[in-house]
């Protein structure tokens, strides 16, 4: 398949799409008035030469940023903390997020918090705590994503851990959305395979839970069905030759639709994941890709119809609910995904509390069919033993 072409759009917000976008970044922070970025990304990140090369136009350009790379893989309020510290000793005027989701959603978290006198939990995602933000202080950010799935470029929330719970909570507020975001795929190229397998499967993950979601919005349906026709062709290339430039240009657009769809909602997934991440450590994106089969059996008698018009999208042999789920556990196999959550560090030992946390995680709450605390334990167990759960049987 050729290349993308090189584009600009501007849903949900400017994005700038091809490659060397990057090459543009100098004059997008001066068009949004920024002269001192603050630089936020991770360690890892940090030492690329694509990374350093950028700092280095950074400052060809005449732009005095700052570097703010103390940044966990599933990032805690001390990270946030710092970012806000660097940022205000810097006199800094705006923020460049750049890297995976830890990245992108610790500097979202700052531009957030720079301005503000209420601690960062103030402004969780419940009932209108958004409103407790003083959004004329507020910083503009630049998000410039490294990999391709979170999704995190085109959000209007950050997720981060509170050390003192081991919870994933969810800080959200309408201007969190960034100003501009690049999508150049020649960012993503020297990704390992494993990671590469991680995030696409997070990327899928986005799109499917969002469109299997309750509530009704066609406009996120299209866009998170389309984003999982996009992964069914371009992850397994992407993850088989790393410098397939057209498949990772394909993964990167697909990840920012992902999270665009998720709008509408999520489910199970991610409700399972986030307390495994917090509790255990475990990567995101590979918690949702090893408990994403199971999640869908459970929700078969609810998802069955809805997913028989996906197959049939993504023109699956057999165009059924078992057609995607056979689907899932072929690509899941392909990427050397493991099949059950013992080897993200689950023990029986530790499901009753990964179940609470999931019963009461927001995305919880647009699953298909509602899960009890009882529910929970039971596709935990599932996915502990390595059987699919039988369809709704074991439901408390």
């Amino acid at each position: 398949m050729p290349l993308p072409p090189n584009s600009q759009w501007n849903y949900p917000t400017a994005v700038r799409f091809g490659i060397g976008r990057i090459a543009e970044l100098s004059a997008i922070c001066k068009d949004l008035g920024m002269q001192r970025p603050l630089f936020v990304t991770d360690p890892q990140v940090a030492k690329l030469a694509a990374t350093q090369e950028c700092i280095r136009a950074l400052a060809a350009a005449g732009l005095a940023a700052q570097s703010h790379t103390d940044i966990q893989p599933n990032p805690v309020e001390a990270n946030v903390t710092e970012g806000k510290r660097v940022y205000r000793a810097g006199q800094c005027d705006g923020v460049i997020a750049f890297g995976g989701g830890s990245a992108l959603d610790v500097g979202k978290a700052v531009a957030l918090m720079v301005g503000q006198t209420r601690p960062l939990w103030d402004f969780e995602d419940r009932e209108d705590w958004w409103k407790r933000v003083d959004p004329t202080r507020m910083a503009r950010v630049i998000a410039v994503p490294t990999t391709a799935g979170t999704g995190s470029e085109v959000g209007r929330a950050a997720v981060i851990t509170d050390v003192r719970d081991h919870v994933k909570r969810i800080i959200f507020h309408p201007r969190m959305m960034p100003a501009c975001v690049i999508l150049d795929p020649a960012l993503t190229v020297g990704l390992p395979p494993h990671v590469t397998a991680a995030t696409g499967m997070d990327a899928l993950s986005h799109a499917l839970e969002a469109f299997c979601a309750a509530g009704f919005h066609p406009m996120a349906d299209g866009i998170a069905v389309e984003a999982m026709r996009l992964i069914a062709d371009a992850l397994p290339r992407a993850y088989r030759d790393g410098c397939d430039l057209e498949a990772r240009a394909q993964m990167l657009v697909a990840s920012s639709m992902g999270a665009t769809a998720f709008q509408k909602g999520l489910g199970a997934m991610h409700a399972m994941s986030h307390p495994c991440s917090a509790l255990l450590g475990s990567h995101h994106g590979l918690t949702n890709a090893v408990v994403m089969p199971y999640v869908l059996a459970w929700n078969e008698p609810v998802v069955a119809e809805r997913l028989g018009r996906l197959a049939a999208y993504l023109s699956l042999k057999h165009p059924s609910f078992s057609g995607v789920l056979d689907w899932v556990l072929e690509l899941r196999g392909l990427l050397g995904i493991p099949g059950r959550v013992d080897a993200l560090g689950v023990r029986e030992e530790h499901i009753e509390a990964l179940a609470r946390q999931a019963h009461v995680d927001p995305s919880a709450a647009t699953n298909p069919c509602q899960l009890s605390v009882t529910d929970f334990e039971n596709l935990f167990r599932c996915a502990l033993a390595g059987e699919l759960p039988n369809a709704g049987a074991m439901r408390g």
